[in-house]
């Protein structure tokens, strides 16, 4: 679909057949607005400039013999602790391969994601290891909760795609819950999804798996990508075998990564957003790298996740006008590379409130007129990602949705101007029953399903409810009303059969860490 064919894609509002709210339809949804600069341009090429210093004259320590050979084979100064040193040539040789964009399609390739331009993607959350409703509390992650992770992540069409894991299943073995929350990725939704970038054993059986689930070969879905990881920098500088691992087997069966680097300002890099750009440029280049000397071409996104300490206890904190700037300002940088851009809509708080919210919404607008083209934690993130809340998923898709709408064309002409129905009315009066108004009454402004717009005496009438009591009746609802996609049932019991297999290879022991041809 070309540019100008997205931007006059009419934004329509109707019920998902038989489920409980009203919501937006899946869109391609275009950021139409120009991105908005935290940097100077000189600032930009001043944060380059450094980062090169860095990876030349400090570089950065890898783990695993593997990546630590592809370095050095391609000239890359590797010494005997594994610090990697690169010349700056070497790697805008390397950053020059990366696509600039690329698609990936999953079982249902009407949910395919177009990776890359002004095009923008929302993300469930992803990594907690709690979860929270205010009906059961706070407690583990845990394979059930999972499922309806996934449930809500399907159910909502402003979510475009799922992060590498919507909470951390502790319930399960370690070693192979992996199989058993690819599974559920598969057969509960049939969007993208990101495939856990731990070691190379992992990544072969997301991808594997994602294969059977589309009727391919590992050699078809290879030219066809449907998956994508996303691995971290141990900031500061240091890169560890299992995400080096992770990210090469991707490379090597033709999936997407996303490199971020994990800074936090004041923790991981110096206090200051200029030391903390640079060195979080540094860190993802040089990831970047080692995806495209394992094979040149792969796709790959440029990650960031800078904010800031609280300096007096050292907890992390997000939404913060610091996170906001770096979210902008992360996103010159990825276009200074003519690279895709991963960033975050992350907060702080404890508890489903007015922090949350606020904190939520800064840290948006950051990454939306960043220009992020995948907003990871977009969806369920608290407690600074240690819990995944069923009623922050809720809030913040009405906010998504609010999002969606903003960013589509305005239309102007002379009919919408209304001229006639200015004449018609007159002065003094109101345009409430005028026929310009009673033919677009009904779908003339955006309609929210979470908000509550009766007066005081209304909404005490009908119970007083918050808008977290709300979405507490929301979310009980989908899950009530829940139906998963269709899955051809061959595909699924081919799926079941390579998890019970993988299970009886694994047998206790953790899959395989280094990557494979």
């Amino acid at each position: 679909m070309s540019r100008t064919e997205g931007r006059r894609r009419k934004v329509k509002q109707a019920p998902i057949k038989s489920f409980a709210i009203h919501q937006l339809e899946r869109q391609v949804k275009r950021n139409r607005f120009a991105p908005m600069a935290a940097l100077e341009p000189e600032q930009v090429e001043l944060i380059h400039d450094a980062s090169m210093d860095i990876l030349e004259q400090l570089g950065i320590e890898v783990m695993g013999q593997a990546a630590l050979d592809l370095f050095k084979q391609a000239g890359a100064d590797v010494d005997a602790q594994g610090i990697v040193r690169m010349d700056r040539a070497l790697v805008m040789e390397c950053i020059s391969k990366a696509p600039s964009q690329f698609t990936l399609t999953p079982r249902n390739p009407n949910n395919a994601l177009d990776i890359g331009s002004n095009i923008i993607h929302f993300g469930l959350t992803s990594g907690p290891p709690n979860v929270h409703d205010c009906i059961n509390g706070r407690r583990l992650g845990n394979f059930t909760d999972y499922e309806h992770m996934i449930r809500f992540g399907q159910y909502f069409n402003v979510i475009d795609f799922f992060g590498n894991q919507a909470v951390a299943p502790t319930d399960l073995p370690p070693n192979t819950r992996h199989l058993d929350t690819t599974f559920a990725n598969l057969t509960l939704a049939d969007k993208v999804f990101f495939a856990q970038g731990i070691g190379a054993g992992r990544v072969k059986d997301a991808v594997t798996m994602n294969a059977i689930a589309n009727g391919m070969t590992l050699h078809e879905l290879a030219q066809k990508p449907a998956t994508m990881t996303n691995i971290n920098i141990n900031s500061p500088r240091k890169l560890d075998d299992s995400m080096a691992y992770g990210a090469m087997q991707m490379a090597k069966m033709g999936q997407a990564v996303t490199v971020t680097p994990f800074t936090l300002m004041g923790a991981m890099t110096p206090t200051t957003m200029a030391g903390a750009l640079a060195q979080q440029n540094a860190e993802a280049l040089l990831g970047i790298a080692l995806v495209q000397l394992t094979k040149a071409g792969a796709p790959v996104v440029y990650g960031g996740f800078t904010s800031n300490v609280d300096m007096r206890s050292g907890a992390p904190a997000f939404g913060t006008p610091e996170n906001c700037l770096a979210n902008m300002a992360s996103g010159q940088m990825a276009r200074r590379y003519n690279l895709p851009y991963r960033t975050s809509a992350c907060n702080a708080s404890n508890a489903v409130d007015g922090q949350a919210v606020y904190e939520t919404q800064m840290a948006l607008w950051g990454s939306v007129m960043g220009h992020g083209n995948l907003i990871y934690h977009a969806a369920g993130w608290l407690e600074g990602g240690l819990v995944a809340s069923f009623e922050k998923i809720v809030m913040d898709c009405e906010m998504l949705q609010h999002m969606a709408v903003m960013m589509q064309p305005l239309k102007i002409d002379t009919i919408e101007i209304g001229m006639e129905a200015m004449e018609e009315v007159g002065p003094g009066s109101h345009f409430f029953g005028c026929s310009h108004t009673m033919e677009r009454y009904k779908s003339a402004f955006y309609q929210p399903f979470l908000s509550d717009w009766k007066n005081h005496e209304s909404w005490v009438e009908a119970g007083s409810k918050d808008a977290t009591m709300r979405a507490t009746e929301i979310w009980q609802k989908i899950l009530a009303e829940f139906e998963p996609p269709k899955i051809d049932i061959a595909k699924k019991e081919e799926l079941e059969a390579y998890v019970a297999k993988r299970k009886e290879e694994l047998c206790g022991s953790e899959p395989l860490l280094e990557p494979i041809d």
